[in-house]
């Protein structure tokens, strides 16, 4: 049995997770999903650290699209943590940020539903999550999420992000190939990178939602490797 920590991504809140987390249940883990504040990175960072420090023992960090750049963060140094999944989700080397690893690849096609604030917030055009975000996910469900997004403060994406604690931990990465948000050749050029276990869903950005069981199988074997090191 592992202790997991889930990290949601942008605009979202721990829910995302639900069925993730029955899956894991089922599997004999411990499953606690993380609702960041979204005021900055660094706030998101001293979240997850206290939610690790709270459990006290060996803890499995698993994360969603912006989530991956706060749990390279927040398990740097951190003995407690001893490994790493990313799904669809950003994987930051130090100095880096969520534009300038954006750049590296052409801009995916469901960035017009991100939408920027003068008042230094951003959002989710509802009217587009569907397409951008979730597409294999029924169209009740993905309204239904629309409508229960949060707002997040862009400052959080150009923070630059400190050593990333992937160079020293067990990690997987579950690129998902249909991703309509980020891109899918980066998610594969994140995943070499980090030297990361890597397997391939055909997914939306979303694969938490339209394939629970796929992910949280990712997380059950990185698991087993953190609890053989």
């Amino acid at each position: 049995m592992a202790e997991i920590v889930l990290v949601h991504g942008s605009w979202a809140d721990g829910s995302v997770w639900l069925e993730v987390i029955e899956a894991l249940h089922r599997q004999g883990h411990r499953a606690r999903a993380v609702h960041l504040p979204m005021t900055s990175f660094a706030d998101d960072i001293a979240e997850v650290r206290r939610e690790i420090a709270a459990l006290g023992g060996p803890v499995v960090l698993a994360a969603h699209s912006y989530g991956g750049a706060v749990i390279s963060g927040a398990a740097k140094d951190n003995p407690q943590v001893n490994a790493l999944a990313y799904f669809a989700a950003y994987v930051p080397d130090e100095g880096e940020t969520v534009p300038s690893l954006n750049a590296h690849f052409p801009d995916a096609p469901g960035g017009a539903a991100m939408v920027f604030h003068e008042d230094g917030w951003s959002s989710l055009d509802p009217d587009h999550f569907h397409d951008a975000l979730a597409a294999d996910v029924p169209p009740e469900r993905a309204a239904a999420l629309a409508a229960v997004q949060r707002r997040a403060r862009a400052d959080c994406f150009v923070a630059p992000a400190g050593p990333g604690a992937w160079r020293d931990l067990p990690t997987a990465y579950a690129v998902s190939t249909e991703d309509r948000i980020l891109h899918p050749d980066l998610q594969r050029w994140l995943a070499e990178r980090a030297g990361a276990d890597c397997v391939e869903l055909a997914a939306s950005h979303y694969s938490l939602l339209s394939q629970p069981e796929a992910v949280a199988a990712v997380i059950d074997k990185v698991a087993v490797r953190g609890e053989q090191r």
